[in-house]
């Protein structure tokens, strides 16, 4: 038995799991393939127009009746600097000419939108039981309207005072992102990601702070991790990186092959890729340009200039320019179908704490 129902009471999932929302490397296949297995699916929207977003929900409701995450950012945009993207693109001319592209060219800007009142009104229609939130939250009418549609909030803290404001400002669930995680640090009171606390330092501490229910998320990819969450004080898990070598995920075959053959050391923090820190495993451009740089333009207008530097190199079979988004688990992940990775992570975990308890 889980020594802590809170999680599973209020999303009404077999499993206290949360697959993870991972923008740009998953769709409906694998939230299908993770609820089918007793975990909350969870539908990235961050990098979906309205339209995108409404047809992949609609996919996931014909094939599931289980409850859906839908995850969007909330962060505040930054308008295009010009003189800051222009030098950001001569840093990168080298590869441009390496791969014969001519960097005059224009670019289609980075497609990372906060939401808005469009994403909002989805909501509104769909009506997705969890609506889950990175970077904070959003403004305070249309979280209002989020709420009064029904659905559950949660949102990630990386710090003890984020997730204080995360509950005082609504949100249902926290998500203690620990330095661990993989991906983009969900730090919104906060950019100094030095004082990020790992996952065992950061959890404790959350759950003694707030009073709803606290789900843990970095360098949790097995029982024994899951079960450590547990022993913390979580009530639930959120897990990403273990699902990134999963057939259901978008991962194109390079990047599984740079992945399965990653270490414990294999990840670094980098603000190359889009100009917000985000944990990875280091490629090519994260080594030679970063992994932090001075010169790579605010979130998310570093990745426009990597744009076609990334499709050249992938039609090469390379990930020079690839976001390989990961935690320090990383070497953790199996290949295995994604229904079948929950219930023996599910599994797993549960031995452990009978182990435990016994």
């Amino acid at each position: 038995m889980w020594p802590d129902r809170r999680i599973l009471d209020l999303f009404k999932t077999e499993f206290p799991i949360v697959q993870a929302p991972m923008a740009g490397v998953m769709d409906a296949d694998l939230v299908i393939a993770a609820s089918q297995g007793g975990a909350l699916g969870s539908l990235p929207c961050a990098m979906f127009s309205p339209e995108k977003a409404r047809e992949q929900i609609g996919i996931i409701r014909q094939r599931v009746s289980t409850p859906l995450n839908v995850n969007f950012f909330c962060h505040t945009p930054v308008e295009p600097d010009p003189a800051r993207e222009a030098g950001w693109k001569s840093r990168l001319s080298s590869y441009y000419s390496e791969l014969g592209l001519d960097p005059a060219v224009p670019i289609n800007a980075a497609n990372r939108a906060p939401f808005d009142e469009t994403m909002c009104a989805l909501v509104e229609e769909l009506k997705p039981e969890i609506v889950s939130f990175h970077f904070g939250l959003p403004e305070p009418a249309l979280l209002k309207r989020v709420k009064a549609a029904g659905c559950i909030v949660m949102s990630s803290a990386t710090i003890v005072r984020e997730a204080i404001w995360l509950e005082e400002n609504g949100a249902d669930v926290i998500i203690a992102q620990g330095a661990e995680a993989g991906g983009h640090r969900g730090m919104f009171l906060t950019d100094n990601i030095a004082e990020q606390p790992g996952i065992f330092a950061l959890v404790p501490q959350v759950v003694d702070a707030v009073k709803v229910p606290v789900i843990a998320a970095g360098g949790i990819a097995d029982g024994r991790g899951i079960a450590a969450a547990f022993a913390l004080g979580a009530s639930g898990v959120q897990i990403g990186t273990a699902y990134l070598r999963c057939p259901e995920s978008r991962v194109i075959a390079p990047a599984r092959v740079a992945l399965a053959q990653a270490r414990d050391d294999s990840t670094v923090i980098t603000n190359v890729m889009t100009g917000r820190p985000a944990r990875g495993v280091g490629n090519r451009v994260m080594r030679e340009v970063g992994p932090i740089s001075p010169d790579a333009p605010a979130f998310p207008h570093s990745a426009t200039a990597l744009g076609p530097l990334k499709a050249a190199a992938e039609k090469l079979g390379k990930v020079d320019f690839t976001n390989l988004w990961a935690g320090q688990a990383v070497r953790l992940g199996r290949e295995m179908p994604a229904t079948e990775l929950t219930r023996a992570l599910a599994g797993a975990a549960l031995a452990r704490l009978s182990q435990l308890a016994g």
